[in-house]
Formats: structure tokens, C-alpha cells, sequence
């Protein structure tokens, strides 16, 4: 029988280290939020209302250092750890979760892949770029038919053919998609194997036979642009592939934990934008000839939205420590699948109590389209899907702490 103990008194030591930021850490957290909150959170509205990205966005962002933030200075980083990316994940998320998204689709999703898994001329050819936003970095692993089920289930297929693979298939709900200067592109390149017939390639977009088939409209996260992606005879050189035929699975699930632990942080990020919504509202808001705030229901509200906020933030942090150095080929099994899967759904929980609580405070004009409350609560369902269902989280979380 297995008895599930906790963390060790070492990984207390460890998880509490991690936790303190140094003073490089804090100028650049500082910095993000200052820039977050002065250019990006008044971008909103019209992004929202148009589902609209400006066009130098990741130019600028590139320029003002949002970008590249774990990779090495000499290609133009910042040199830093996963802990801090996901910092500065939380914070443009708060100010602007299309950015948000868009920057964990780019900065995770493709560059951080890239980084960890691979050669060096991919690195050194693909990283500057991504870093100064004058590449737009995407990842396809979703299909039509396959979702949760994203391995086993994936129909798009890669063929050898000289020195080149031959890429065939449709990607769906892709994150940049409709932007991208490159994908990093899952295909089955051995349909015998199933899962383990699963190579990663560097698609440029430029490529003949890759088109964006549409650019999709969303409930939420409104602006970031989300495509539909299609694969037609695109030849790709078989020097784009990202280690071995065959070995996409590792790639996959090297990035999983890591990407549950930043949407974990994008959660924590919202959460707290929508405490601050509520508490200003109820302050502002008269009824009955005082402040809502002076009612003893919305204190009750806005104190639970205060224990949701930081109690995600306490499980995405030390999710967040045990990600940072994670070792290449590490992940996706054990302790720290556990950890990532259990944080992910904690935060997106809390974040719908939170933000439903903060809508209900805000009354009639919570309902209201444009308001920023109303944005934040039709972003929150995605958080519950995306990274793998809630369903799924569970069912991760259930089957490591039966493994022991």
C-alpha cells in the first residue's frame, strides 16, 4: 500500500529558496509590471472588442525585454530561470491576459521547447529571433480529432522523402497560429507505433504548402490570436526535425509540466487582477446609503477571494521552484507531474470561484461586455481546458499517487 507523506523537510528548504527573489529578479519583475500596466492594460478594450493584436506587438515587447526571458544572454535573454518567466507570465496576464497567452505560447511553448530539446544551429539560428519579437513562435499539437487524447489520437503525419519530411494534417485552437513566423509541429512519422511514432519539427510558415486555414473567435482571451492550422505536401528539411525520428513523445512531455505550472501562474495573475476589481467596486458602489464594502456578504466575498488568490499562488510557486533547472529529459511522470497537474487545477479552480465571486460583486455591470471584470470571467474557462482538461489534471494526480 502506498501512503502519500508530503515534502520533506529538504524540499521545504528548497521550496522556500525559491521563493525569494534576488535583486536582478525584482528590477525585472518591477519593469514587467510598470510596462505591463502602462502599455498593455490599455490595449484591452480594443483587443477584446475586435479580437485585434497590433501588428509590432512582440516587437515591442522584444524591444522592451518581455521576451526570451530564459534564454542565454549572448542570443539575447535575459539569462533567467523558469520561476522568473512565469513571474513575468503572471504579470502580463494580470494586466492583459491576451498578451498573457500569447507571450506563454511563444516564450514556453516554442522558445523554451526549443531551447531545451534542440541542436545547436536550431538554437542559434531560431532563439535571437524569437527574442527581439521579430520572429513570432507558436506550437501545434491540438487537432480536430484529438485533444485530450493529443498523442494517440493525432492523424498529422510526416514522410521521409530525400532531405526532406513531407507534412500532412490540420492543427486546431493553435495560440499565434495566425501570426507565427515558425511552429514547433508534432507529426506521426510511424503510424505502427502510435504514441511513440511522434516526431517535433521547426515549421517556418513562409514554407510552401503551410497556410493558415482560419483565425478563430473566441468567448475570451480575446485578441490573442488562436488558428486554424493546415499541412499540405509542406516539405520541411529534415534538419528542422527536433532530435530523433521518433522521439517526439519526450519533447511533448518535457514542456507538459512546466506548461501546466505557467498556466497555474497565469491563474494566480487574473485571480489577483480581479481582487483588486472588487475590492475598488464595492468601495465605490452605494446601496442603501453606504459602501457595498460595508456589508458583511461582500466582505465574506472578498475575503475568499483573498484565500483562493493566495493559496494558488502558494501551489503555482512551488510548482513553479520544482520546474526551474528541471533536467532535459526530465518530467512527465512522477513527483513533479503530480505537483504540476495538482497546481494547474487548484489555480483554475480558484480563479473561477474568484472571479465568478468578483462578478457577482460587481452586479449588473459585471454583466456588461466591455467591462474589465466581464473580460476576465470569459477568459477563466479556457484555463480549465487548456493544458490538459481538469478531468485530465485529476486523472494524472490520481494515477502517480496510486503508482507511489
Amino acid at each position: 500500500m502506498n501512503i502519500y507523506n508530503g515534502p520533506s523537510a529538504e524540499d521545504i528548504v528548497a521550496i522556500k529558496a525559491n521563493f525569494a527573489l534576488n535583486d536582478e529578479q525584482r528590477a525585472i519583475i518591477d519593469h514587467v509590471d510598470r510596462v505591463a500596466r502602462e502599455i498593455l492594460h490599455p490595449l484591452q478594450e480594443k483587443m477584446d472588442a475586435e479580437e485585434w493584436w497590433p501588428e509590432d506587438l512582440f516587437k515591442k515587447m522584444g524591444e522592451l525585454g518581455l521576451l526570451g526571458i530564459t534564454a542565454p544572454v549572448e542570443l539575447g535573454g535575459s539569462g533567467q530561470d523558469e520561476f522568473t518567466q512565469a513571474l513575468v507570465s503572471e504579470i502580463l496576464s494580470k494586466w492583459n491576459p491576451a498578451v498573457g497567452l500569447s507571450h506563454g505560447a511563444h516564450d514556453n511553448l516554442c522558445l523554451n521547447n526549443l531551447l531545451r530539446n534542440g541542436s545547436q544551429d536550431q538554437i542559434d539560428n531560431y532563439v535571437p529571433g524569437l527574442c527581439n519579437g521579430t520572429l513570432v513562435g507558436a506550437l501545434g499539437l491540438t487537432e480536430p480529432g484529438a485533444g485530450s487524447d493529443a498523442l494517440g489520437s493525432m492523424a498529422t503525419t510526416a514522410v521521409r522523402d530525400g532531405d526532406d519530411y513531407v507534412l500532412n494534417g490540420t492543427k486546431i485552437y493553435i495560440t499565434n497560429g495566425p501570426i507565427a513566423d515558425i511552429v514547433l509541429v508534432y507529426a506521426k512519422t510511424d503510424k505502427s507505433k502510435g504514441a511513440k511514432g511522434i516526431s517535433a519539427f521547426i515549421v517556418e510558415t513562409a514554407t510552401l504548402g503551410f497556410k493558415v486555414a482560419q483565425k478563430l473567435d473566441k468567448m475570451g482571451f480575446r485578441g490573442s490570436p488562436t488558428g486554424e492550422l493546415v499541412f499540405e505536401d509542406c516539405r520541411v528539411p529534415a534538419s528542422n526535425m527536433i532530435g530523433l525520428e521518433n522521439t517526439g513523445v519526450s519533447v511533448v512531455m518535457s514542456g507538459l509540466d512546466l506548461e501546466r505550472a505557467m498556466v497555474a501562474s497565469m491563474c494566480v495573475g487574473m485571480s489577483e487582477r480581479a481582487l483588486e476589481l472588487a475590492l475598488e467596486y464595492s468601495q465605490l458602489r452605494e446601496q442603501f446609503g453606504k459602501p457595498i464594502s460595508q456589508f458583511q456578504m461582500m466582505q465574506s466575498k472578498l475575503a475568499e477571494i483573498y484565500v483562493d488568490v493566495e493559496s494558488a499562488r502558494a501551489m503555482s510557486y512551488r510548482a513553479l521552484a520544482a520546474c526551474a533547472g528541471l533536467p532535459k529529459g526530465a518530467g512527465g511522470r512522477g513527483e513533479i507531474h503530480k505537483l504540476t497537474a495538482a497546481a494547474c487545477l487548484y489555480a483554475a479552480e480558484a480563479f473561477n470561484r474568484s472571479v465568478t465571486a468578483a462578478c457577482h460583486i460587481h452586479g449588473g455591470s459585471g454583466y456588461m461586455q466591455d467591462t474589465e471584470i466581464n473580460r476576465l470571467f470569459r477568459a477563466n474557462k479556457l484555463l480549465e481546458i487548456g493544458a490538459g482538461t481538469s478531468e485530465v489534471r485529476k486523472i494524472i494526480i490520481a494515477e502517480e499517487l496510486l503508482r507511489g
